[in-house]
């Protein structure tokens, strides 16, 4: 087993979200193998331990085993590795493992922990487990893509919106207006008020409020006409999501609308322990280290609060192709993020 190998056993497993069953089994065995203490808890996340229980300090190296669906032919072409997983985000949890075992024999008096999460892409579930469960640790690092020599120090946070409406149906001709076109006027609300709100400011960007058409379908059956529709926002800080809620609560008129799940943005000082390791890494392999926001989500949103520690996210990988039909993980890229973690957790 060699650093590559064992990427490409992972990425090889299929675990879209809720299935992740077969990639934990051979996580836990393999990073056994390495000389971790590894099992699976309550909620199925692979915990790996290195050094003393009993030490007074602890490192969380957080990544996840899910992944979105769709399959890519798993192969090494051109100095990349292909396959659904290689950047979101098996890559950086391997790098993770590979690290934390080359670091074992300098941890003094230090205990890192290798987490491969369950459900990241779908809720969250292992990372809300963990925050609930753990006493929070003294570090942690994400396991997310951002280039070998990329820090990020934030992730908006999510607002998705469930629009319901069911009326009697109607001939075409008459005076009454579709359902449909009751969610394609609500739509328009939303979009002119997120236009407003931003401004001149393009999205995505860190500070604009971010919208998304995520799935939209009408139904009848003779008495009755149905839209359902799906709607994402991605928030940036500072927004009052409560006064949000209400203002979009006062545009759905008759229509049932719902917020079944959210997430707030987070994020982290610029100047800790865990950012300053890192910057030193980079810059002792030769890199340029570069700060990074994100417009999407990670469980940095969850256990960042949660915990109120030292945190960043760090992993190897081009973001832009997470959940592509093109996804792939440059391998000197990812031999480059191992030795930056591992000099990072020895600082540590």
């Amino acid at each position: 087993m060699d650093e590559i190998g064992l990427l490409e056993e992972l990425v090889a497993i299929p675990s879209v979200s809720g299935e992740e069953d077969a990639c934990a089994n051979h996580l836990v065995e393999r990073m056994t193998v390495l000389g971790f203490r590894a099992y699976r808890d309550a909620v199925g996340n692979v915990v790996g331990e290195l050094g003393d229980r009993r030490a007074a300090r602890t490192v969380v190296l957080l990544g996840h085993m899910d992944t979105v669906a769709g399959h890519i032919p798993v192969r090494r072409e051109g100095g990349f590795l292909y396959g659904r997983g290689a950047v979101d985000a098996k890559g950086p949890l391997a790098a993770f493992v590979w690290a934390a075992a080359r670091a074992a024999d300098d941890l003094n008096g230090t205990r890192v922990l290798v987490v491969g999460a369950v459900d990241e892409e779908a809720g969250s579930r292992g990372a809300r487990h963990l925050a609930d469960v753990m006493t929070p640790p003294d570090a942690v690092i994400i396991g997310e893509p951002g280039g070998w020599d990329g820090i990020t120090l934030g992730y908006k946070g999510t607002l998705r919106i469930d629009y319901h409406l069911t009326t009697a149906a109607g001939h075409g001709a008459g005076d009454r207006t579709p359902p449909a076109e009751e969610a394609v006027g609500f739509w328009n609300r939303l979009a002119s008020h997120t236009a407003e709100r931003n401004g001149d400011r393009r999205p995505p960007r860190f500070d604009t409020l971010d919208l998304g058409l995520q799935g939209i379908q009408t139904r009848g059956d003779g008495l009755t006409e149905t839209v359902e529709m799906e709607v994402g926002m991605r928030i940036p800080p500072g927004l009052d999501v409560v006064k949000l809620k209400e203002r979009v609560l006062g545009w759905a008129g008759e229509a049932r609308v719902t917020f079944p799940y959210q997430e707030p943005p987070y994020r982290a000082a610029k100047n800790s322990c865990v950012v300053r390791a890192l910057l030193r890494a980079v810059r002792r392999a030769g890199g340029h280290p570069r700060f990074k926001v994100k417009t999407g989500t990670s469980d940095m949103n969850v256990v960042g609060p949660a915990w109120g520690c030292p945190i960043a996210a760090y992993g190897p990988g081009d973001s832009g192709l997470d959940h592509t039909p093109e996804e792939r993980l440059c391998l000197v890229e990812f031999g480059r993020a191992v030795r930056v973690l591992a000099d990072a957790l020895r600082e540590l």
